[in-house]
């Protein structure tokens, strides 16, 4: 088997422009396409260039956790990574049906990136580098949305080991409905600078436009027991605790995408994400205080001791830590 770059969607969509365009542009470019559907998905999907699997083809995997994860839910996407993962893919990266790659969307960034560094920052708004605009990402806690970070030209340079690397989207960016209801869109992103925040530099990075290396793939679980506006957004903290745990660096680059954005209600948008609002500072901190050994060894045994973490304190339910189990379960019999 020859590793190739995969790209990951879950669906509801009959094909749309944007996944004929991941389709075309992927077959050209030798990735291969996931989409994962659900049960509001219709029943006939035909697209060339896509493997797609119905529900009834989910159940046909023999993943653990394709039986017990939930219908209709966006976590779903997480049986589409394993499948990347069966097919040995060499990244994975994540996205959406309501985004349209440019022709930067699909040559694959080194891991080890010679790149602006922020560490030891605290809640750093990564969008504040690459725009003047007040625009700050979805899940920043909003009593730091007017932070300034340091100026790109004032952070050491380094070569940092970035195994995630989230790209911006132009047009419609991954902001929260706060921004939605209260400042204009379109907004556009300077293509002309990267950045890594390492150890002690949180910003929230989503499932729009990311990019997972091997190393990282354990950290690609979606939790199921918060809100659809917080699962990639809760992630993405547990990601970042247990990357800093192995010296490794989250880069923020370019637009590579642009958004045309599905329908969206924006005051249930607003509640979905009212859970991160008051909690994401104390759930950082909470990740901040736990032991985690370095090691892709420990990957996993990290990645369930933070999610016991946040089931003991509330923020996600106890059913979590069986879903999170039949994952590892599920990833320990592909990479045996």
């Amino acid at each position: 088997m020859i590793a190739k770059p995969y790209i990951v969607v879950t669906s509801i969509s009959a094909p749309n422009a944007a996944l004929r365009m991941f389709a075309e542009g992927g077959g050209e470019h030798g990735f291969g396409f996931i989409v994962v559907g659900d049960k509001k998905s219709p029943p006939e999907f035909t697209l060339d260039g896509c493997e797609y699997f119905s529900m009834e083809r989910q159940l046909e995997t023999g993943f653990g956790l394709a039986k017990i994860c939930p219908a209709n839910h966006y976590v779903r996407k997480n049986i589409g990574y394993l499948l990347a993962i069966r097919q040995g893919a060499s990244v994975i990266r994540d996205t959406d049906d309501d985004n349209f790659p440019r022709a930067e969307f699909w040559p694959v960034h080194d891991r080890v990136q010679d790149v602006a560094v922020s560490a030891g920052r605290g809640w750093t708004n990564a969008y504040a580098w690459f725009s003047d605009a007040p625009i700050w990402p979805r899940g920043l806690p909003l009593d730091a949305v007017r932070d300034v970070p340091a100026p790109l030209e004032a952070l050491p340079r380094e070569r940092a080991d970035c195994p995630i690397q989230q790209g911006l989207a132009d047009e419609n960016p991954d902001v929260d409905a706060i921004y939605r209801l209260l400042y204009p869109l379109p907004q556009s992103f300077r293509a002309d600078r990267r950045v890594a925040l390492g150890e002690g530099s949180w910003c929230p990075f989503n499932s729009q436009n990311t990019t997972w290396f091997p190393d990282a793939y354990p950290l690609l679980y979606l939790p199921a027991t918060c809100t659809f506006r917080m699962t990639d957004i809760w992630r993405s903290f547990v990601a970042q605790r247990i990357a800093w745990a192995n010296g490794w660096s989250i880069m923020f680059h370019e637009a590579t995408v642009w958004q045309e954005r599905n329908e969206h209600d924006l005051m249930k948008d607003f509640a979905d994400e009212v859970p991160g609002y008051l909690n994401n500072r104390a759930i950082c901190r909470e990740l901040d205080g736990l032991d985690l050994p370095a090691g892709t060894e420990n990957l996993g045994s990290n990645l369930r001791r933070c999610y016991e973490a946040l089931v003991g304190q509330g923020w996600l339910g106890p059913q979590e830590l069986a879903l999170l189990d039949a994952w590892l379960t599920d990833l320990s019999e592909l990479t045996a």
